[in-house]
């Protein structure tokens, strides 16, 4: 049982990749605010509210449903921004880099709690 000793690091460190990757998002709005249209504007507000409102579920530890839609939409993001940005040839940026290193490093961390919540019930399960 990986998390048994190591629970609030786990999830600590979970909520605080998709706090620091939501930040981010969010931070991109007034960087290039003149420089988005609209649509793409809003994509990144929701996007980072969303991923902000994501360390909720992570520290009041609510079910693993919520673990698996986190886990959805932040690999959603990552396709959306590898469809956007180097599937296009554009050059990519060291905050591009670190907003995706948080959310990778968001969803591994998210399957390994979802992993261990599944053994912890399959071990109470057969007691």
């Amino acid at each position: 049982m990986i998390l048994l000793n190591n629970q609030i690091l786990f999830y600590g460190a979970a909520a605080a990749s998709t706090f620091i990757a939501g930040v981010l998002h969010l931070a991109i709005v007034p960087m290039f605010f003149n420089k988005m249209p609209t649509n793409v504007t809003i994509f990144f507000i929701i996007s980072g509210l969303a991923q902000l409102f994501w360390v909720i579920p992570l520290i009041k530890r609510w079910s693993s449903i919520w673990y698996y839609i986190g886990i959805g939409g932040t690999v959603i993001l990552i396709i959306l921004w590898i469809v956007a940005v180097p599937a296009r040839g554009l050059a990519v940026s060291e905050l591009e880099v670190a907003i995706e290193f948080f959310q990778v490093v968001f969803i591994i961390l998210c399957i390994t709690i979802v992993k261990e919540i599944t053994a912890t019930r399959l071990d109470l399960k057969n007691m």
